[in-house]
């Protein structure tokens, strides 16, 4: 959504959440040409078995309720385990992917995505 600088724009992250989630859902809060800040809600979701996130931009996501499991692309401490209130940097073109994510409570993910100075191109 553009932003209007002569609205406001309020909500809450917390509500409007279906009891059903047969697929995960994407809702974009803020786009920019700089940045897009994204609502995610998960119930018990992965990532498919040979699906890997690599996206162009830095992503900072923040877990506000529920739990979930991700796997990163690197040697060092490859799982990461995030619980409400926990967040994670991921920089542009760090493959990761979402392992589990809890059925109850549901996911509710704040991912803002970026291009950093050191984003490549």
């Amino acid at each position: 959504m553009p932003i209007n600088p002569e609205t406001t724009h309020r909500g809450n992250l917390l509500a409007g959440i279906p009891e059903k989630l047969p697929e995960e859902i994407f809702e974009t809060l803020i786009d920019q040409p700089d940045i897009r800040i994204e609502r995610i809600l998960s119930k018990n979701h992965s990532s498919p078995d040979s699906g890997w996130y690599d996206q162009p931009e830095d992503e900072w996501v923040m877990l506000l309720q529920g739990s979930a499991r991700l796997e990163l692309n690197r040697s060092e401490d490859p799982i990461v385990e995030l619980a409400a209130g926990d967040y994670l940097l991921l920089p542009a073109h760090c493959r990761h992917k979402v392992l589990w994510t809890s059925s109850e409570p549901v996911c509710v993910w704040l991912a803002i995505f970026f291009r950093s100075a050191n984003s490549p191109e």
